[in-house]
């Protein structure tokens, strides 16, 4: 589009009886500036000096009415095509174009490309590829809001598309049962990638979805930027003094493809040529012409400083050297800086408690310790969770912080998020380890990722009961740790002792970074031991040392401890070393390189499956750390590798205990 082409004609209707003439020119400033910078953007991806381009172009009144609508210190959560939002919060630009660029002036430091960041000073939350999560995150920061009694609402942005993902029915339900004030704007511009809406949904509206969940829904000309700032401005006042989430849908049209490379072969010309006719930037400029509002001496300037704006910060991006890989500077960046060291009890007294007493006096005492802890999960509140971890827990802190969530793991992890993001911190509870599998892609992708790709720290903590000998087969008995060891970004706990669990939950809720903490089931009830009455905590990353031995080093975790002290005591021929892990990620490799070094013969052991398991890596590490200390090959022992059977006498066969025992005394032998 030349400075010069105007329309003869506008064909969206503005009532703009409401704004004065500064108010309707700042609204053409806010539109314009990201559609300059898109055509500045589409020039360089056809000359390699970007890799790839989410187009906006013919949707830009949605992001820039709906960001304006909002108060500078309110979080919105965007999505691709939303450039708008980013160019209305004032980012400087040279960072977004080093952000294009994967420079280190970018706001992820060139770990993540396009609009996969956020901003923490300019209240963005950054998305990531998986359509979906940011919704529920949204409904985190707004409970923060409701929790904090603040006035405020959050403005979470969703594609036509993404509104077939469970993730947008768990997010918009959660929203629903605890009444946030979040909006959730629809940019339903007809297609998911080449796929049309007819084949997405059934209903006409996106706006009908809402009616399914209680909640009240708007519609919108998404290519009216005074409607769509009319409209976001009064569903912000409905949140806000509701404390109710809405949803709206604003209706527009992608004129470029999903991506560059898409293309939009698959539109029919009619298609194109009306939603063409209704580009929100050339008819809005047009009324303005046409009612005197702006000139076209006033345009061409404004246009001119804006494409001097980008071109001198297009020079600046470029002037930046290529991100440079320090290794230390890469992997520190994974973890928020956390106070790693242990907490004494303040008085001497001890109880003797059971590991599951021993949990929820942790989380009793943090909860205590933490005004701003959280805890979230199916059934915690009166009924005290399956395991009655819990109990008692809402008469104490209240529902607002002890909280039933609906069956929606990935919804309830995302809110935790949210929550982090606003300032509190949040345990989620499943109700089996086993359920994660639905809220796996919120823990692997937003949770591990965050704070590596934009510093935003995940401060949550997942409590997993796991573990089998329950006799309760395939779907409640698994130990899926190793799920989760493969994710950098995650710290695993797994305690095997009262004294363990109690000092190493609050650490982990001490600790700003996502932690998976794993409590084995059949240790609940059948272990007790004596454990301070008061607040402490034990590090993270540490081993212990659970019985000293001379002639051999098992190295376990979990029930594998108490496997291996039973074993070892009917083998009292052999002085083995069992070290408890304790903590899976990181894991302690000084405490296993040095009994490696002084028993030289090492089994590793765990209750999960054993390929590809927390013990086959750890015995490879060793093989290749501590080959010269070795005077036999290390020796590995797991479950066999197929699901949990149910019957008593399949599943003990299935668990590792007799052939730990076997290769123990193979080990000795060799």
């Amino acid at each position: 589009m030349s400075n010069t082409s105007i329309p003869p004609k506008h064909i969206i209707t503005y009532n703009s009886s409401e704004f004065s003439s500064t108010q309707l020119r700042d609204f053409y400033k806010a539109l314009i500036k990201p559609r300059l910078i898109e055509e500045k953007m589409l020039i360089l991806l056809r000359q390699g000096k970007i890799t790839k381009w989410f187009s906006g172009i013919g949707q830009e009144a949605i992001a820039v009415g709906s960001t304006l609508a909002m108060q500078m210190d309110e979080y919105i959560l965007p999505m691709h095509r939303n450039l708008g939002v980013f160019t209305s919060r004032n980012l400087p630009l040279q960072r977004l174009f080093g952000q294009f660029q994967g420079k280190a002036i970018g706001f992820t430091k060139g770990r993540d490309r396009s609009f996969h960041f956020g901003s923490k000073e300019h209240k963005i939350v950054g998305m990531i590829s998986h359509l979906g999560p940011q919704l529920s995150v949204a409904d985190g920061i707004a409970l923060a809001h409701k929790l904090s009694e603040e006035k405020k609402a959050v403005l979470a942005y969703s594609g036509d598309g993404a509104t077939s993902e469970g993730e947008f029915h768990e997010a918009l339900n959660v929203a629903a049962v605890w009444e946030l004030p979040v909006i959730f704007l629809v940019e339903n511009n007809g297609y998911g990638l080449s796929t049309p809406n007819k084949e997405q949904y059934r209903c006409e509206f996106i706006a009908d979805k809402g009616k399914g969940y209680g909640m009240e829904t708007m519609q919108v000309d998404g290519n009216n930027i005074l409607e769509v700032f009319k409209t976001i401005t009064e569903a912000r006042k409905y949140a806000i003094k509701e404390q109710k989430p809405i949803l709206v849908e604003a209706l527009t049209f992608r004129m470029r493809g999903h991506e560059e490379a898409s293309g939009t072969k698959y539109v029919p010309k009619e298609l194109m040529d009306y939603w063409a006719e209704r580009d929100p930037v050339t008819n809005y400029e047009s009324y303005l012409l046409q009612n005197d509002i702006i000139s076209e001496v006033e345009i061409n300037q404004l246009k001119n400083e804006i494409k001097d704006e980008i071109e001198k910060s297009l020079q600046v991006a470029y002037n930046e050297p290529p991100v440079n890989f320090d290794y230390k500077t890469e992997l520190g960046d994974l973890f928020a800086d956390s106070n790693n060291i242990s907490t004494n009890p303040s008085t001497n007294t001890t109880q003797n408690k059971r590991l599951v007493d021993a949990i929820s006096d942790g989380l009793r005492q943090s909860m205590e310790k933490y005004p701003n802890l959280v805890l979230m999960g199916q059934d915690i509140a009166e009924y005290g969770g399956v395991f009655k971890i819990t109990e008692g827990f809402s008469e104490t802190f209240g529902r607002d912080r002890v909280r039933n969530t609906p069956l929606c793991e990935s919804a309830i992890v995302g809110t935790g998020l949210g929550l982090s993001i606003n300032g509190f911190k949040a345990m989620v509870e499943m109700q089996f380890a086993d359920f994660v599998t639905c809220g796996f892609n919120q823990i692997v992708n937003n949770l591990a990722k965050l704070h590596y790709r934009w510093g935003q720290n995940a401060d949550v903590v997942v409590r997993m009961p796991t573990g089998a000998g329950v006799k309760a087969g395939p779907f409640h008995s698994q130990s899926n740790e190793s799920w989760f060891f493969h994710t950098p970004g995650l710290k695993i706990v797994y305690p095997s002792t009262p004294y363990a669990a109690k000092g190493l939950l609050n650490a982990s809720i001490e600790d700003p970074n996502p932690v998976m903490y794993f409590e084995h089931k059949a240790l609940y009830r059948s272990i007790s031991e004596d454990i301070p009455d008061e607040y402490y905590t034990l590090p993270i990353g540490k081993a212990r040392i659970v019985k000293p031995g001379e002639d051999v080093t098992v190295i376990t975790y979990g029930m594998g401890v108490h496997w291996a002290l039973e074993i070892s005591n009917s083998l009292p021929e052999i002085s083995i070393e069992i070290i408890d892990l304790q903590t899976l990620l990181p894991w302690d490799k000084e405490t296993v390189k040095q009994s490696v070094q002084k028993t030289n013969k090492v089994l590793v052991c765990n209750e999960d499956t054993l390929t590809g398991s927390i013990a086959s890596e750890i015995a490879a590490w060793i093989s290749e750390n501590c080959f010269e200390h070795l005077d036999a090959p290390v020796m590995r022992e797991g479950s066999l590798d197929m699901p949990v059977p149910f019957a008593a006498n399949l599943e003990d066969a299935f668990l590792p205990k007799q052939r730990i025992k076997e290769k123990l005394e193979k080990l000795y032998e060799y």
